[in-house]
C-alpha cells in the first residue's frame, strides 16, 4: 500500500510541474518573447536598411550617372540608360507586388539590383551593403526578375527558325561574313559554374573539377542565339546534351525545316544544308565537325581552316556574353534552378542588346585583318567559360557525314571554292 502511495505522490507532483511549465510558455508567449517555437524579432526591418532611399546606391548613385554620365552608367550596369528604362517598363508590371502590411520594394530598385547582380556576379550579401535591402529577399526576387525577363522577351529576342526561307537567311548570312555555305548555325557547349547542390553526389560534378550545369547554344553569323539549352548537369557531355536536346532529334528526322539540298555556288551537285560544330559533336550529314588534329594533309588542313571561320562564331558568342554579364564567371551561390533562370535571362539580353546596339562590342570579338589572320578579341583577355567535352569516345560518324565533307573539303580547295588568303592562313606561325 505504501508503495502505491509513493507512486500517486510522484505523479502528482509531474502533473503540477506540466501545468506549471504550460503556465510559464503561455505567459512568454503573452509577452512576446517568442512565437512558434521560434524568438520573435525585436525590429522588423533594421534601420540602416530603412535609409536606403537616402543612401542607397539605386535612389543615389545610379541616378546620378543617369543624369550626368551615361559611359560610367553603361560601365556601372553593361547596358544604356535606355535599355534599363525599356527593360524597367516592360517587366514592371510583372513584378510589382500587391502592397499588404509593408509598402513592396519598387519594380525600379529590384530590375536595377539584378541588373547589377548579372553584369557583376557580386554576391547577394555585397549587393545588401551597396542598395540596402536584405540578403535574404534579394535571392528571392532576382529570380524572379530573371523569369519575367525571360517571359517579356522570349519570343521577341529568340526566334528558332522553322521554314527553310527563315534558314536560307542565316546560311547567307554565314556565306557573306565566313565564307562557308549552307551553314544554318554554329554549336557549342560550356560550363556554367554552381555551388554543390545539396544531396546530388557527382550528378552536376564536371570533369574539370567543379560542379556546373551545361549551356548548349546554337548561334547564327551575327553572334545571337538562336536555339539553347540550358540546365543539364554537368557531368554530361556536349554529344550528351545534343542527344537528348529537341534539336537532335529535329535534326534526324527532317523536322526543323531546314532548306533542301542545293548546288554550292559554281557547282552541280546538290549539298544539304548543315550545322557547325567541334570534335565533341556526332559527324552527320547536319552535323559537319573539322577533320581530327592529326596527320591532315593541305586540303583536310584548308577545311578546317575554313570550317573553323564560320564555328568560331559561336565562340565569339559566349565571349561575348561572359564579358558583359559576368555572373557566368563566377560560381552561382544559387540552386541548379535559379541557376538556369539567371542564365536564360542572360542569354535575353544579350540577343536583345545585338538588336538594338549591333555594333556595342565589336571590338571585343575576334576578326580577320584581310589577309585571313585571325586577330584575338578582347573577350579572350576578360575571362571565358569552360568548354564541355567529351571525355570518352563518341559515337562515330555516319557515312553520309564523312562523305559530306570529303566533298567540301574538295570544293573549297578547287578555283571554285577558294579564297585568296586561305594558303597563307594555314601556313602562318602559331601565336
Amino acid at each position: 500500500m505504501d508503495i502505491l502511495v509513493e507512486q500517486e505522490r510522484v505523479r502528482r507532483y509531474f502533473v503540477r510541474q506540466r501545468q506549471n511549465i504550460i503556465v510559464y510558455l503561455a505567459a512568454l508567449y503573452d509577452e512576446g518573447q517568442f512565437s512558434g517555437g521560434r524568438r520573435r524579432r525585436s525590429i522588423w526591418v533594421k534601420p540602416w536598411l530603412q535609409r536606403r532611399v537616402f543612401y542607397g546606391q539605386y535612389d543615389t548613385l545610379m541616378m546620378e550617372l543617369m543624369r550626368e554620365s551615361r559611359g560610367d552608367f553603361k560601365t556601372y550596369l553593361r547596358m544604356e540608360p535606355e535599355m534599363f528604362r525599356e527593360i524597367l517598363t516592360r517587366v514592371a508590371p510583372r513584378i510589382t507586388k500587391n502592397k499588404q502590411r509593408r509598402p513592396p520594394l519598387e519594380a525600379g530598385l529590384k530590375v536595377a539590383i539584378t541588373m547589377r547582380f548579372l553584369a557583376t556576379g557580386n554576391s547577394y550579401h555585397s549587393l545588401a551593403f551597396d542598395f540596402r535591402v536584405a540578403h535574404n529577399t534579394i535571392s528571392l526576387f532576382v529570380p524572379e526578375v530573371c523569369e519575367a525577363i525571360v517571359a517579356e522577351f522570349k519570343d521577341e529576342v529568340i526566334c528558332t527558325p522553322s521554314t527553310p526561307d527563315e534558314w536560307i537567311e542565316v546560311a547567307n548570312k554565314f556565306r557573306r561574313r565566313w565564307d562557308f555555305h549552307h551553314t544554318c548555325g554554329a554549336l557549342d557547349g560550356k560550363h556554367i559554374a554552381i555551388k554543390k547542390p545539396k544531396q546530388s553526389g557527382s550528378q552536376f560534378y564536371n570533369y574539370k573539377g567543379f560542379f556546373s550545369i551545361v549551356l548548349l547554344g546554337l548561334v547564327d553569323a551575327d553572334y545571337k542565339f538562336l536555339w539553347a539549352n540550358i540546365g543539364a548537369n554537368g557531368s554530361s557531355s556536349d554529344c550528351g546534351v545534343f542527344n537528348r536536346s529537341s534539336l537532335e532529334p529535329a535534326l534526324r528526322e527532317g523536322t526543323l525545316g531546314l532548306p533542301p539540298p542545293e548546288p554550292l555556288p559554281f557547282d552541280d551537285r546538290n549539298t544539304p544544308y548543315f550545322l557547325v560544330g567541334d570534335d565533341a559533336f556526332p559527324l552527320r550529314s547536319y552535323l559537319i565537325k573539322p577533320f581530327p588534329h592529326r596527320f591532315l594533309d593541305h586540303d583536310e588542313r584548308i577545311f578546317n581552316y575554313r570550317c573553323s571561320r564560320a564555328r568560331r562564331v559561336v565562340e565569339n558568342a559566349f565571349g561575348i556574353l561572359a564579358a558583359r554579364f559576368r555572373c557566368l564567371l563566377t560560381t552561382m551561390q544559387t540552386t541548379p534552378r535559379n541557376a538556369k533562370r539567371i542564365t536564360k535571362a542572360c542569354l535575353i539580353l544579350h540577343n536583345l542588346m545585338r538588336d538594338r546596339y549591333p555594333s556595342l562590342q565589336n571590338e571585343d570579338l575576334d576578326h580577320d585583318d584581310g589577309q585571313g589572320d585571325v586577330v584575338p578579341g578582347a573577350w579572350r583577355n576578360v575571362g571565358v567559360l569552360d568548354d564541355v567535352n567529351d571525355v570518352a569516345r563518341g559515337p562515330r560518324g555516319t557515312r553520309e557525314g564523312k562523305q559530306l565533307r570529303v566533298y567540301l573539303k574538295h570544293y573549297y580547295c578547287s578555283d571554285v571554292g577558294r579564297v585568296p588568303w586561305q594558303e597563307a592562313a594555314i601556313n602562318m606561325p602559331l601565336r
